[in-house]
This record gives structure tokens, sequence and C-alpha cells, in this order.
């Protein structure tokens, strides 16, 4: 077992009392699976930007694809609804995106539904009866049904894996959270561009908005 009670504590809660345990029921609980796409695993076309972004490139890939896979895994057999959640735009030309994803730059994303790129990466797809969200935004609750989709099925607790760390995973988790869900994020199943950004932003959401533990937690919150 992780020390997550502990683990990822910022200035704020540094000398709080620890956490009470986390109590999940399966049928009131679901796994959020956010943007871990293909186009985010393609190498860069400069070589120096591939090189910086080689730290990411090898969390993905030996890290959290593997272990998100195996929680997924791990909910399905639990009766855990598994839902994903990824950037695709409904017109080809992208005037359907929200502004911060129309800027230039890093987040500067033009990813038509239904080209390969956008498509959740094949170690991880869904399953026939599972749904996938399709979003404009770095929340997955803004602008999407999401919301109506937990209430209806009577969901209570999100658990969250995905990328990255500090800006979709991070905005969707304090979404959920300001809707009085229940959130658990997965450390190990998730990245930012970089460890520092990765680990500062869990030290923000911890505690707050969420519970930051690892993967080996995780199955022994079901009750």
């Amino acid at each position: 077992m992780s020390d997550w009670k502990s683990a990822f504590r910022s200035f704020y809660y540094a000398n709080a009392d620890p956490p009470e345990d986390i109590r999940l029921r399966p049928e009131e609980t679901a796994l959020l699976v956010i943007d871990i796409q293909n186009t985010y695993l393609e190498p860069k076309d400069d070589p120096d930007e591939n090189a910086a972004w080689a730290p990411f490139f090898t969390r993905m890939r030996e890290t959290v694809i593997p272990n998100t896979a195996r929680l997924i895994e791990w909910a399905r057999g639990a009766g855990v609804e598994v839902i994903f959640a990824r950037i695709a735009c409904l017109k080809r030309d992208g005037r359907d995106r929200s502004l911060s994803q129309k800027k230039p730059g890093f987040n500067y994303l033009l990813l038509p539904r239904d080209r390969e790129d956008s498509q959740i990466v094949p170690e991880l797809a869904p399953g026939d009866d599972e749904i996938t969200i399709v979003k404009t935004t770095d929340s997955a609750l803004t602008g999407t049904n999401l919301r109506l989709i937990l209430h209806n099925m009577g969901i209570r607790n999100v658990i969250v894996a995905g990328i990255f760390t500090d800006q979709c995973v991070s905005s969707t988790v304090r979404s959920l959270a300001d809707e009085s869900f229940n959130v658990v994020v997965i450390e190990d199943c998730c990245a930012a561009g970089t460890e520092d950004l990765h680990r500062h932003e869990l030290e923000v959401i911890n505690m707050i908005y969420c519970h930051v533990v690892a993967l080996e937690d995780v199955a022994d919150f079901l009750i």
C-alpha cells in the first residue's frame, strides 16, 4: 500500500489530519479515463523538442498506459462503470472547439472526431457498451452531457486517470468536485509534460478537490 494519506500535501494541508478511509460502492462508482489518445504518443517533428518530450513518452509507455489497462480491467471485473473522454471536434475545420483549443501553441488542437490521431490508444480501447465522451473543452464535464449521464446512472464517486495532469485531468477533477462528486485520482495512471508539473498539480488538487492515490490502493476502497 502507498502512503496516500500523507503524500502530495500542499502548503494548505501540510499539517492536516489524515483523511478518512475511502469507501466506494461499485454501483455508485465510475472510472473516467481522460484523453489518452494517439496524438499524444506521436513523435515531434523537431529533434530537440522530441528529446524534451522523451520522459513523457517513456512514462506513458512504461507506466501510464499499462497501469491504466490494469485499472480498466479491475474496474470491469468489479462492476465499476468505465467511461472514456477524448478531445475531438465535430466539424472538420474545428469551428466548434472552445477558445482554449483554438489559441496558438501547445494547446492548439484540431482533432476531427473520425481521424485516427483523435482515437483512444488501442491498448485502452473502449468496450462495446462503454461510453465515450467527445469534448472540445479541457473539463470533461463542461460542454458535455457527462454530468447528466453520471447522475442518471446513480454515480456518486469518480475514479480518474489520464492526461494531462495539470490540464484536462485537473480541470475535470475540479468540475466534478464542484458538482459534489467524490473524486479519486490514480497518480500512476496520469502524466503531465514533466514530472515536476505532474507532482505540483497533484499537490494543488489533493485533499481539496480529490484524493490522490496509487493504483495499488484502489482495490481496497470498494465495499
